[in-house]
């Protein structure tokens, strides 16, 4: 099966007519006055902290430049040699569920995982490709910020006022062309630059041990609080408002030891760093379970910049580098990293709680181009492979699949709509939830919000 038509819906009407518990938190008093607008704008503006936030996290692990399906997570063994590449597909320790040769740590943990090789959108290029599969809307002009908010800015406005020091989304380091959307600059990614593995990182400005240097940050902020003019000006400049929401959060964790430890790689120990890699990639997805485990509701860990010598992403075009030799190069730390993080996560017993997605924003061409004797893919967001582990899946299986060239979906197609659908479930959010956008109009989270039942 091709699919020609796109996944998304382009319409931009609301999701149906509003339920009858909707209707209800509006109040029967005076309901002949409202109009449907009236009722969608009460649904987007109620509260969203209505119900106990669930204690669940997810971190992504973020392929930046896209990496290769048929070198990964979808291998051709049989394809034509123009189309499979020199790596063999090896079996992992769930029968009938092979992947690269190049990822054998992770074939050893398969039952711990699920595949998703049927992922396909129309975003061709980087920004779009990315603003597509982490809004669930089709984002097809370029552009540096997407429309819609990516779904961990949604975590972060649902989760907003929790009373937790540490902030509900953090990037290490920061994830690109992404971010809020309409919902503001105050609910983007709180990012956290700088190698884990270097000895002398640190976060700059988390955890002031000094007490009497504590009372001063607090009084400061008292003092902006107390300024009604300032408190005006931020009412009338949603920047200015922004920049105040980041400076109370900048306050928690510049008076919190928690958060300071949350970012202590020293109290881990040795043997779990090494198994991790001592590596830029390893030591950032040990650095994103602390801090899952210390309460961060996301993390995304981006996985570009790893040492000297090896690709620096994963755009592998031939005219870049030639494909083959940079994935025999950075696969071995990718395998490690990710490794190391699923048995850890399931080990400390976080399996429930904590969502692994490891993905890119799309594959690449399933035929080999070649450039000045170099070999490469270019970008292909007709089929993709997403990686699940965690938040309580069913995993040791492969759901949908691509033809015999890993060109197009062949059974169970499926969006980036229906992965979001997916982690909302798994994040307690509701995706029929609406927002307003710039205009003042209520937008849903999604179009389609049932997850992917053979995951749930």
């Amino acid at each position: 099966m091709r699919p020609t038509d796109s996944p998304f819906s382009s319409e931009g009407r609301c999701r149906g007519p509003v339920s009858r518990r909707e209707i209800l938190r509006a109040g029967l008093t005076g309901i002949a006055t409202l109009g449907l607008s009236d009722l969608l704008q009460l649904r987007a503006e109620a509260a969203p902290s209505e119900r106990p936030h669930p204690d669940t996290a997810v971190i992504l692990v973020w392929l930046h430049g896209g990496p290769s399906h048929l070198e990964t997570y979808d291998p051709k063994p049989d394809a034509p040699a123009e189309y499979r590449g020199p790596y063999k597909a090896i079996a992992t320790n769930v029968p009938g569920i092979r992947v690269s040769e190049l990822l054998p740590r992770q074939a050893r943990i398969a039952d711990k995982y699920a595949l998703i090789r049927s992922i396909h959108h129309r975003g061709i290029c980087h920004q779009q490709g990315l603003q597509t599969v982490l809004t669930g809307h089709e984002e097809l002009v370029l552009k540096p910020k997407p429309d819609h908010p990516d779904a961990f800015c949604i975590l972060n406005k649902v989760r907003e006022g929790s009373g937790q020091t540490l902030p509900n989304y953090i990037s290490l380091p920061s994830l690109p062309y992404s971010g809020a959307g309409y919902l503001g600059l105050a609910y983007e990614q709180f990012v956290v630059s700088g190698d884990p593995n270097d000895p002398k990182f640190t976060v700059p400005g988390i955890g002031l041990k000094d007490p009497r240097a504590q009372q001063r940050v607090h009084r400061r902020l008292e003092m902006m609080e107390q300024l009604d003019e300032a408190k005006r000006y931020l009412e009338a400049d949603p920047t200015a408002a922004a920049r105040g929401k980041f400076y109370e959060q900048a306050v928690d964790l510049v008076t919190s030891t928690r958060a300071a430890e949350a970012f202590d790689l020293s109290k881990e120990d040795e043997k779990l760093r090494d198994r991790y890699g001592r590596n830029r990639w390893g030591q950032q997805c040990l650095l994103a379970r602390r801090l899952v485990e210390a309460g961060v509701g996301a993390v995304t860990v981006s996985f570009f910049g790893v040492e000297k010598g090896i690709s620096s992403n994963w755009d592998d075009h031939a005219v870049n580098w030639d494909t083959f030799k940079a994935m025999a190069e950075r696969a071995p730390v990718f395998d490690q990293a990710v490794t190391a993080l699923i048995e850890d996560v399931y080990a400390r017993g976080l399996d429930k709680k904590v969502m692994i997605l490891v993905t890119g924003e799309f594959g690449r061409t399933p035929r080999i181009s070649y450039t000045d004797g170099k070999a490469g893919r270019d970008h292909w967001p007709h089929s993709m492979s997403v990686l699940a582990s965690g938040g309580g899946l069913r995993t040791g299986q492969v759901i949908g699949s691509t033809d015999s060239k890993g060109e197009y979906p062949d059974e169970r197609p499926l969006s980036p709509n229906d992965l979001l659908a997916t982690l909302y479930r798994h994040l307690g959010i509701d995706p029929t939830q609406m927002f307003l956008d710039a205009l003042g109009r209520p937008v849903p989270i999604l179009d389609r919000t049932e997850p992917i039942p053979e995951l749930v």
